[in-house]
């Protein structure tokens, strides 16, 4: 993964949150809110919240004594979250990393994770950090996208994008969003990392637009293929989108779309 993975700086938080979140991320937010308002907990840490899709989500369903960390790596994104989040106030806001966090051992019964453990280095650092600071029953709880082939729009706009640049394809959505999908072995992970209990459930749904310039504009301008693709050049990148939208739009059609998303969930406990 190159650092550019990592940078939704510019326009990219607000395309992500306005565009993006409603098109795959709101499903899953929702499933994630209820499974982890399903254990009760008294004290919450949210890592790599993005633009705040979940938190949003989550915070309605949580008792006011609650405690709620919410925290990302990328300020921009933060930002974005803490600014579209009502009752702001209630919760905790901190740039964090979820390979370092900066919290003491056994201080959360949940620490959640939306589509961002595919964002860290090490992932077994990242497992064990979550271990470290649950305590004792305490659930790990975060997704991660199937393999890019199952997410259609997705998949799609990569096509485009490659046909654009054959000799240096920009497949940030393949390598990394969709990089990180076997389950077998994120299980064996955690497991090795202390967690006792793993359980993985295989999550369907459907990404549903009104037209075929919704995903391509989303995908091209709203992640970091956008930087991708404006390195290998500069000037194409609006091109490029327009020729995603049309991709779509021959294989779903005209008007209100839809195409298969698809993630895993998983519950690890101590």
């Amino acid at each position: 993964m190159s650092e550019q993975d990592k940078n939704f700086s510019g326009s990219i938080p607000d395309i992500y949150d306005d565009v993006l979140v409603p098109l795959i991320f709101q499903h899953y937010a929702q499933d994630m809110a209820r499974r982890v308002a399903s254990v009760m907990p008294e004290s919450v840490l949210e890592t790599a919240a993005g633009s705040g899709v979940v938190t949003r989500a989550l915070a309605p369903l949580l008792p006011s004594v609650t405690r709620y960390v919410v925290t990302d790596l990328n300020p921009p994104m933060l930002s974005r979250a803490q600014r579209q989040q009502p009752d702001a106030d209630r919760i905790e806001w901190a740039q964090a990393d979820a390979m370092a966090l900066p919290y003491g051992d056994d201080t959360f019964d949940v620490v959640c994770c939306q589509f961002g453990m595919m964002f860290l280095p090490d992932k077994t650092v990242g497992y064990r950090e979550a271990f470290r600071v649950l305590r004792d029953h305490g659930r790990f709880i975060f997704n991660v996208w199937d393999r890019i082939e199952d997410n259609h729009f997705a998949h799609s706009v990569t096509a485009t994008a490659a046909r654009f640049f054959p000799d240096d394809p920009p497949v940030f959505l393949a390598r990394t969003p969709h990089g990180f999908h076997d389950a077998e072995a994120i299980c064996l992970g955690l497991r090795n990392a202390g967690f006792a209990h793993v359980d993985v459930n295989t999550v369907t749904a459907e990404s549903r637009a009104d037209n075929a310039y919704i995903p391509a504009f989303a995908y091209c301008q709203g992640t970091p293929l956008r930087n991708e693709i404006e390195e290998r050049g500069a000037g194409l990148l609006d091109k490029i989108t327009e020729a995603a939208a049309a991709d779509i739009e021959r294989v779903f059609g005209v008007g209100p779309i839809s195409g298969k998303i698809q993630g895993h969930v998983f519950v690890a406990s101590i």
